[in-house]
């Protein structure tokens, strides 16, 4: 099972909200792909980041498609529950988690995330080296962790699949520790120099 948890990367978040909500906060739909999310620790951290940020109103207009290859059988499962141990919990910011998360009543050790939030959250088990997206639209791509575990061959072909599958300002963002492949400069723009958040290029093939 996948090692993960809420609220673990606040550089990834910081740059949703200053970069990629101001284009995308007013579109009718908005469509978001974890992909390699595990156990919903990140798609759920990302929820919760845009339904502070948009409002109950704009935030009805996301939906979170949360996608992993989920081996075991037991990543949806989790993440269509909602409910997490209490002790996984303990990074989220205070107010946060008051706000988003409550004791199950018959499970006191473990936390119920508000149902606002999981209507917004959608799991589908997907291999990405099949090369089919979830669906084309897309906004943004979230793609961490995952990438390191693929030849380079298989690299260019899942962010070429991902720049077919952003609408025509979408965003990706990938781990840290992955650049952009030279067969695909040219397809995404970098927004800031210090982190893997891309812009998608118009145009290219």
């Amino acid at each position: 099972m996948g090692f993960t948890f809420f609220f673990r990367d606040f550089q990834t978040l910081d740059l949703i909200r200053e970069y990629v909500l101001p284009v995308i906060g007013l579109r009718r739909y908005i469509n978001i792909w974890s992909a390699g999310c595990s156990t919903g620790q990140e798609p759920y951290t990302i929820a919760i980041l845009l339904r502070e940020n948009m409002g109950p109103m704009l935030f009805r207009n996301v939906k979170l498609l949360a996608t992993d290859i989920d081996e075991h059988n037991e990543y949806g499962t989790i993440i269509r529950n909602g409910s997490y141990p209490a002790k996984e919990l303990e990074r989220i910011p205070p107010e946060i988690f008051k706000r988003y998360f409550a004791p199950l009543p018959d499970k006191p050790d473990y936390c119920l995330i508000d149902e606002e939030i999981r209507k917004r959250v959608e799991f589908q088990q997907h291999n990405l080296l099949k090369l089919i997206p979830v669906r084309d639209d897309l906004s943004l791509i979230v793609c961490k962790n995952v990438l390191l575990h693929f030849t380079e061959e298989e690299r260019v072909n899942v962010l070429r699949m991902y720049y077919h599958a952003l609408n025509e300002s979408g965003f990706l963002i990938v781990e840290h520790t992955q650049k952009m492949p030279e067969a695909l400069q040219g397809h995404f723009e970098q927004v800031v120099p210090y982190a893997q958040l891309f812009r998608k290029v118009n145009g290219r093939k």
